[in-house]
């Protein structure tokens, strides 16, 4: 992570971001922001007014008024060019990656043939193995393998990818560092996640997002309100028998609409986007980020988010009359075909203690987990082994909760309230014991779920164990609610009800029974390694494959929109002080009664107007550290952070540039600028 993290903060060579901030000076570019478009186009009639000066106004000035107005522009774009320019290191790094790379395609006879990797198709089957990369991304269909996914997620770490389960996925420019994958091609060329990334770190396919849009559309408000405001004033001053200068309209102009936040707009969404880039995580639309800053609801997974997920065998408990060693071999059988931690965990647990032979695990006709049963098991000699939740094995063999052997029951529950899972156990009709799986609370979770209840975020842990189960896991973990033995149904369910009330949601998942949900959810992260389905199905993708993730990316997502607003407060403030900037020194002289409101005490009109510009251009490149940075969240309350920021952006916003202005105003005087 470290190394991805330096690659980055090199990206932004400030040289280039200034050779782009000239680039960015094409009206057909500006297009994307009105307000700035407006600042060009006021800088070239600035421009062409040097050339035709006019009554009462200097060469001089009309030179500086231009130069100004030209250097908040070009401001403007460097700060839009720095925040882009830092993913353009490492979108290059990741193309260097792929070029020549040759894949080995499986041919229609079964052979393979070496075929470049931009011309491999979805549904094409390729052989990596030991020290080769991963072509494309697919999903593992034969083989086992270690691979190292640094190049994607910045840890170093192999990880294991094997066929079937949750885990098969693999993401091109990965290496293979043992055994060999059969893969087959789940993407077209220019759909991988490679392609998204670097898509993603250039900004070729960034969009405004609908927060954007409603902004950009405010700003042209204000833009075009201000531009009627200037063009009726030379009327007024012209029924008081005087004539103002049009660079003085200009410059009142520019200064009174919106440039802060114009200017820094875009630079603020490239910034949002490549904090997330370094969370690792892929968003397939801005309007998925924006929407994880509204969030008021989180689905959270138990398994891997809540508790690290390791949830290993501890002991095993039999029902009277049942000998301990038919218990063992039972559900020993019934986890053999288990590929999951949980089923490994039960098969290593109990073959240190059975030292009877028992078949492997091709000789078993396995029954695979399923969501809706939530069982698993294996057929063997005739015999039907079964292993699951409680609910799921008692109705398995027909039986009610209060038909079981109280001693198990006793034993059931006491696992469940210690926090543990248990797992009941079958053979045919007859129900053996129960196997106790243990897991542990991630440490520091309670904490961030409590910063998260501060910001007005509810969270629901999801998981299929009983409930007695999840409220002793949600009880220490300290989540607000608990869906608890949740299908794809009841999930889907929770979401539509949230949803229902006007709540936005947001959930993770990686396996083909969360594609449901997590396409329902307002905001769906999938995880990398986990299942087709599901990452098509998010609008989101953790390529580390962590789904504490949706933790950051609610942050992010809520920095971006507190960024957002901060600055659009502190730009409108600024006008305030403008207003008893420009407007006396503009009209003073007809309606010397205006000369009240020269509050600042500015030494003439020309000293006034240059300020008021110059103030007007610096202040944005003062604030590009803090648009690229971000506006760092805290454990405060909705209207504590409103509170916050009000006194801040706003109050500071409106001090600013009397403080600013004035000192210019006595700078440019001593200087005898003006």
């Amino acid at each position: 992570m470290e190394t991805k993290q330096r690659v980055s903060a090199q990206a932004p060579a400030w040289r280039a971001a200034l050779w782009q901030s000239v680039i960015k000076l094409d009206p057909r570019l500006l297009l994307r922001s009105p307000v700035m478009l407006v600042v060009e186009l006021a800088a070239v009639l600035t421009t062409l007014l040097c050339f035709w000066p006019q009554e009462g106004v200097s060469l001089g000035f009309s030179i500086q008024i231009s130069l100004w107005l030209w250097f908040t522009l070009l401001f403007a774009n460097f700060a839009e060019a720095l925040a882009e320019g830092r993913g353009k290191a490492c979108a290059d790094s990741l193309k260097a990656g792929t070029q020549g790379l040759i894949a080995r395609k499986q041919t229609a006879e079964g052979g393979f043939e070496p075929v470049a990797a931009g011309n491999l198709r979805k549904g094409d089957v390729v052989r990596v193995e030991a020290g080769e990369l991963i072509p494309s991304d697919g999903e593992v269909i034969e083989g086992i393998a270690a691979v190292n996914e640094a190049a994607i997620t910045g840890e170093s770490a192999p990880v294991i990818r094997e066929s079937g389960g949750d885990r098969s996925a693999v993401t091109g420019n990965t290496r293979v560092v043992s055994d060999w994958l059969l893969v087959r091609i789940t993407s077209n060329p220019g759909e991988s996640t490679l392609d998204r990334m670097i898509a993603l770190v250039e900004g070729a396919q960034r969009q405004k997002t609908p927060n954007e849009i409603a902004l950009d559309t405010l700003l042209i408000g204000l833009t075009l309100i201000f531009l009627l405001v200037v063009l009726t004033l030379q009327p007024f001053a012209r029924f008081a028998g005087g004539e103002l200068p049009l660079i003085y309209l200009t410059a009142l102009l520019v200064t009174l609409i919106p440039t802060t936040i114009g200017g820094l707009l875009s630079a603020i969404g490239i910034a949002g986007m490549d904090r997330l880039m370094r969370l690792n995580v892929i968003a397939k639309s801005g309007r998925a980020v924006e929407a994880a800053g509204d969030v008021h609801v989180l689905l959270l997974d138990k398994t891997g988010t809540i508790t690290f997920g390791n949830r290993r065998c501890a002991a095993v408990h039999k029902a009277p009359n049942v000998s301990l060693h038919v218990l063992s071999e039972a559900a020993l059988l019934s986890s053999l075909a288990d590929d999951t931690p949980e089923g490994r965990s039960i098969v290593e647990f109990l073959q240190q203690q059975n030292t009877s032979k028992l078949p492997q695990r091709h000789e078993v006709e396995a029954i695979a987990f399923s969501a809706e049963t939530r069982l698993s098991g294996a057929d063997w000699q005739g015999h039907r082994y079964r292993k699951g939740a409680v609910d799921a094995v008692l109705r398995f063999l027909s039986l009610t909760p209060e038909q079981m052997p109280a001693p198990l029951a006793r034993e059931v529950e006491r696992i469940a309230q210690s926090g543990g899972t248990p797992l009941l156990v079958s053979m045919d009709d007859q129900l053996l014991g129960a196997i106790q799986l243990k897991d542990v609370v991630k440490p520091g979770i309670r904490e961030r779920f409590a910063l998260l209840r501060q910001m007005g975020i509810r969270t629901v842990m999801v998981t299929g164990d009983n409930p007695l189960t999840a409220a002793a896991i949600a009880a220490e973990a300290g989540v607000d609610d608990v869906l608890a033995e949740a299908t794809p149904e009841k999930k889907l369910h929770r979401i539509r009800a949230e949803q229902a009330e006007g709540k936005l949601v947001a959930m993770c998942g990686d396996g083909a029974n969360d594609a449901p949900a997590l396409a329902q959810a307002d905001v769906g992260l999938a995880m990398n390694d986990g299942t087709q389905a599901a990452r098509e199905a998010a609008n989101l993708v953790d390529l580390g494959s962590d789904p504490t993730k949706l933790l950051d990316v609610v942050q992010v997502g809520k920095e971006l929109l507190m960024t957002r607003g901060a600055l659009t407060t502190f730009s409108v403030a600024n006008d305030v002080a403008k207003y008893f900037a420009i407007l006396p020194a503009l009209f003073s002289g007809l309606y010397p009664a205006l000369g009240a409101l020269n509050l600042m005490q500015l030494h003439s009109p020309q000293s006034a107007i240059l300020s008021a510009i110059i103030f007007n251009a610096l202040i944005i490149i003062a604030l590009i550290p803090l648009a690229l940075r971000g506006i760092r969240l805290s454990a405060l309350d909705a209207v504590q952070l409103l509170r916050r920021n009000l006194l801040i952006y706003g109050l500071g916003g409106l001090i600013t540039p009397f403080v600013g202005i004035k000192l210019l105003d006595e700078l440019l005087v001593a200087m005898g600028v003006v």
